[in-house]
């Protein structure tokens, strides 16, 4: 249906735009004390509510932090981001604590498990995460990830749509076609990111049931992307096979829903979702803003969760993914092989060659053409040049690399000894957001304060290159120019310019 969709994206000129998608990322990480147990602390009171915080939430425990940047064109800039929110939330918990920094959660016992069932602070979800807790248990809850939002500026779509207006009646079909289009190829390539970001080679003490135990009798690329890992009950029927068609996506969600099979949309644990409706129907008619793709590990050698080099890469592969042909004739036998194949790399031994390496190298072949002719820049080249390295040689994979650091079957010293780490780096920077740094120290201080209240902040230029600081809070903006900031008590400043978050931050203080 979207035949010739690369020779159009060079006939009009658009690939520029491409590469300026923008790109947002979500974040979980555990708090852990000094031995690398999950903390019992309850959430940080400094921290503002987490029903409206925009940046810092909660997920299935209360150690589970979870950090949501802003969407961003530039790599760059959501990385910065990220690094801010990050520094924010490290000097806002108790300085005994750090967060863990792979995906399959710290070793677990009994009293572990029982005081995670037993403390939650997020009353309007405690049924759902009762529930959850029921069918799944704990254990399989807390693993954490990334997640990477992603979304194609409208401009493009609309010079796109010129040409295939003879096929879809409405610039929304379009649109759908082009999303979802992008969500199958992602499915049927996960493969490859289980192999390159893999990063979860073995579960920790109380992880594995008895049974699952026996199955997984070695170092594996990605426990996290295995059957073992965040997935759906088979007995859902919410598989693969949900990508075959947006009307087949729309439909199996909603019988699933309908049928209690699912608590609702938010228990689908597909590889990507569809964004931008609270309907899953609306799709259909209002059109999908944004995808969520789910399957990254977090990578515990760079203090981000998630380096650069393998930000300028998706990028680029998603483009890739976008203008992929797709054979809808075959469709649902690829999706279910793929989840087949998917989970097979996912278990396979880490510093093994996988077995689908001869179409990583083809792929990677293709990928490199196409940046070359959509003349991609040199940080995109760079990374698919580095990336197409590793399909050959497993040993350059983080999977690989942690299996040095494994000491009796476990990653518990080396996961304690990286968070402290990070913790110590980031706690001895010289400058409060070294992300910020050609700001004023006030202007970061006032920033600080305004992220751990729940503020909504941007930092940009007027028109005669001035910084000013934009910081919205319950659709009310304020303007503030940075080297205006000056000696002010920032929490009085911020209260005095959003007297509302104030009373907020009281109603939930009883």
């Amino acid at each position: 249906m979207l035949k010739n969709l690369l020779k159009y994206i060079q006939e009009e000129h658009v690939a520029e735009q491409l590469y300026h998608s923008l790109i947002g990322i979500e974040i979980e990480e555990h708090r852990i004390d000094n031995h690398g147990k999950l903390i019992r602390q309850p959430y940080p009171t400094n921290l503002g509510s987490r029903r409206y915080h925009p940046y810092l939430q909660s997920d299935f425990s209360e150690s589970m932090n979870e950090i949501i940047t802003d969407p961003n064109p530039n790599i760059g800039g959501v990385l910065d981001q990220l690094d801010t929110l990050q520094t924010v939330l490290y000097r806002s918990i108790d300085k005994s604590e750090s967060f863990w920094p792979l995906s399959m959660p710290p070793a677990l016992d009994d009293e572990d498990v029982n005081f995670i069932k037993n403390h939650f602070g997020r009353p309007a979800y405690a049924k759902y995460r009762d529930y959850l807790t029921e069918k799944y248990g704990v254990a399989r809850k807390i693993i954490t990830g990334v997640h990477v939002n992603f979304s194609i500026p409208e401009p493009v779509i609309n010079r796109l749509y010129v040409h295939y207006q003879d096929q879809f009646k409405t610039l929304v079909a379009f649109k759908n076609a082009l999303y979802f289009q992008l969500a199958q190829n992602f499915v049927l390539h996960r493969w490859l990111l289980t192999y390159l970001f893999g990063a979860s080679p073995i579960a920790e003490k109380g992880f594995l049931s008895a049974e699952d135990a026996k199955q997984v009798t070695h170092p594996v690329r990605s426990l996290r992307n295995s059957i073992y890992g965040y997935v759906n009950e088979p007995e859902d029927h919410v598989d693969t096979t949900l990508y075959t068609s947006l009307d087949h996506y729309i439909d199996g969600l909603n019988y699933a829903v309908d049928h209690h099979q699912l608590y609702s949309k938010a228990e689908f644990y597909g590889p990507v979702r569809l964004r931008g409706q609270e309907e899953i129907k609306d799709y259909r008619t209002k059109g999908i803003s944004y995808l969520e793709f789910r399957v990254l590990d977090n990578t515990p050698f760079t203090p981000n969760g998630i380096s650069r080099h393998a930000m300028y890469f998706l990028k680029f592969f998603l483009m890739y993914l976008l203008v992929t042909p797709i054979d809808h004739e075959n469709i649902a036998d690829d999706l279910k092989k793929s989840f087949a194949e998917n989970n097979q790399v996912a278990l396979e031994n880490p510093d093994q060659p996988t077995f689908k390496m001869t179409e990583g190298i083809k792929i990677f072949d293709e990928l490199i053409q196409m940046a070359k002719s959509l003349h991609a820049h040199s940080e995109q080249l760079q990374a698919l040049d580095d990336f197409s390295e590793v399909v050959s040689h497993p040993e350059l994979t983080a999977s690989a690399m942690l299996l040095k650091h494994i000491k009796n079957n476990s990653l518990m010293d080396f996961g304690t000894t990286v968070a402290k780490r990070w913790r110590a780096q980031r706690l001895g920077a010289p400058t409060l957001l070294p992300s910020m740094g050609n700001i004023s120290f006030d202007a970061q201080r006032l920033i600080f304060h305004a992220i751990q209240l729940g503020i909504r902040y941007y930092v940009v230029k007027d028109e005669d290159g001035e910084s000013l600081i934009t910081l919205t809070y319950d659709n009310v903006t304020q303007v503030v120019y940075t080297d205006k900031v000056g000696k002010v008590e920032p929490l009085e400043y911020l209260y005095d310019l959003f007297p509302g978050i104030k009373k907020a931050a009281e109603q939930d203080n009883h």
